[in-house]
């Protein structure tokens, strides 16, 4: 599989944007990790990856999403934007991923990537705002890597995220494989799916279309249709993580999963500190899927290294969940999550009523599966998951 991989990558990405993806994603990644640890060590808290939701406006509604468009669509300003990525590079944090809602409907997104080139970011995009400026755009500044959520073939995503969406997504995946951009895919794995984002042409397809990198998630049910048959039984994760290493050692590209380490232990990126959440309203929050802030990134004059150190309700939800599990409290424990969150005085950012959602769930299982790890079985994956990809490289 590796020198497979590698051949495509000779083949198919540009010289000078698989050389900038290798220096600022993989090492400048690896060293962002490796600050972060002497952080840990210090006793003070700054994550080495930061996501960043640039604006809740989406054109598509997709089922579970747990994104509400509140007041016409909330977009983080610029001036927001400069001060998240400057007090990143303080830190020796210069990976960022933006998201949404939609990213590109943000109109400051292309100028953010192009004025810090030193910096990598990846942008988690529904694919369908590939168009000629924006596809050249990315090439030119060469410092982006495209996250394209899908959810199946054809007829299992537009199920879920509209009619012709596939299509357009296809579309787009070839104008950015044409330009030799680095580019992935983010799968979320569910209940109804699980099958088919699993099997071998389901994998072979995203190859075919010049996707180097798939990145799984596992659903979880926070929003006003949480969905919940798209819920992940204990033996359907354990198949999945089953499925996961034989993938790995079939097929030339990289496949991502921010759940397990190495040895094949459940562990939360969010209760290790590894990387927060800003809203597009500024709040800093736990993790995507958990709507809730006590602090903003304005506040202590804009010192976000300050407000994140200093901050309880971050800290507090390091040793809530050290204290019940290795995987997801938001599966596993869900009204003792909202209790904890309640008694924080965090502010509900949804646009709708997350707490309420939160108590109404019934605890489910997450990734944590004690007494029947599964570690992986190949090298390359062991080394990667100790030193380079967000979430896995805390854990070596």
């Amino acid at each position: 599989m590796l020198a497979q991989f590698i051949l495509r990558g000779l083949s198919e990405l540009s010289p000078r944007l698989a050389i900038k993806a290798a220096w600022l994603y993989g090492v400048k990644g690896m060293l962002a990790v490796r600050a972060y640890k002497k952080r840990l060590a210090r006793g003070e808290q700054y994550p080495p990856f930061i996501f960043v939701a640039l604006t809740d406006a989406c054109n598509l509604r997709c089922h579970g999403c747990w994104i509400t468009r509140q007041n016409g669509g909330r977009q983080l300003s610029r001036e927001d934007l400069e001060g998240i990525i400057s007090a990143g590079k303080k830190q020796q944090a210069h990976f960022f991923t933006l998201l949404g809602g939609e990213p590109f409907l943000h109109p400051d997104i292309c100028r953010v990537f192009e004025g810090h080139p030193e910096c990598y970011f990846q942008i988690i995009t529904n694919g369908m705002f590939f168009n000629a400026e924006n596809v050249g755009r990315l090439r030119a500044a060469g410092n982006v890597t495209p996250l394209i959520s899908l959810d199946g073939l054809q007829e299992r995503n537009d199920e879920r995220r509209g009619e012709g969406v596939f299509a357009s997504v296809m579309e787009g995946m070839s104008k950015l494989q044409s330009a030799g951009l680095f580019f992935g895919v983010a799968t979320t794995i569910t209940g109804a799916n699980a099958d088919e984002v699993l099997s071998d042409e389901y994998v072979k397809q995203l190859i075919a279309k010049g996707a180097m990198y798939l990145w799984y998630y596992i659903y979880r049910p926070m929003s006003a249709t949480p969905h919940l048959e798209y819920c992940l039984s204990k033996e359907k994760l354990l198949a999945v993580r089953r499925r996961l290493l034989e993938l790995r050692r079939k097929h030339p590209i990289l496949i991502i999963d921010s759940y397990w380490t190495a040895s094949g232990e459940a562990f939360c990126p969010a209760a290790l500190g590894l990387g927060y959440h800003v809203n597009p309203s500024g709040g800093i929050e736990i993790c995507p899927a958990l709507s809730f802030a006590k602090e903003t990134i304005r506040d202590n004059d804009g010192e976000l290294f300050k407000t994140i150190n200093e901050s309880k309700f971050l800290r507090g939800f390091s040793a809530f969940v050290k204290e019940r599990t290795r995987g997801c409290v938001i599966l596993e424990q869900p009204q003792q999550l909202h209790e904890y969150i309640r008694a924080s005085g965090a502010k509900d950012y949804s646009g709708r009523d997350a707490f309420a959602e939160l108590n109404a769930l019934k605890p489910r299982h997450s990734h944590d599966l004690p007494g029947e790890e599964i570690p992986e079985d190949y090298w390359v994956y062991r080394f990667l998951k100790s030193q380079v990809f967000f979430g896995m490289s805390a854990m070596g």
